[in-house]
């Protein structure tokens, strides 16, 4: 810790671990309904660029299902996330413009 002029504590993170990480990292997505602003390999490219990875199929495992705008109803992979979401497994459901939200957020 440091005292700066104006007599305030600050903190230097001096060791690289302790980098804040972005929401995607190391987390399991599944994207389901075509999306309004991508192609699904440009998203899962996206995706992978913070560390995320990209599943087929929604599994207790899976961290996000990514709701496309352009989906017609409720989709297979919708269905199995909330039958998981309503067993008490740790599954987020977002639909693209919040996913389009986390992507524009810095590493």
């Amino acid at each position: 810790m440091h005292k700066d002029n104006n007599n305030l504590d600050v903190v230097y993170l001096t060791n690289s671990n302790e980098r804040l990480r972005h929401p995607f990292y190391k987390k399991q997505f599944v994207f389901t309904g075509a999306l309004s602003t991508m192609t699904r390999s440009e998203a899962a490219k996206r995706v992978n660029a913070y560390g995320g990875i990209l599943q087929g199929a929604v599994t207790a495992e899976t961290d996000f299902v990514i709701l496309g705008n352009k989906r017609r109803g409720i989709s297979t992979k919708q269905q199995k996330a909330e039958q998981l979401i309503d067993l008490g497994i740790d599954l987020q459901l977002l639909v693209e413009d919040d996913f389009l939200w986390l992507l524009s957020m810095e590493n």
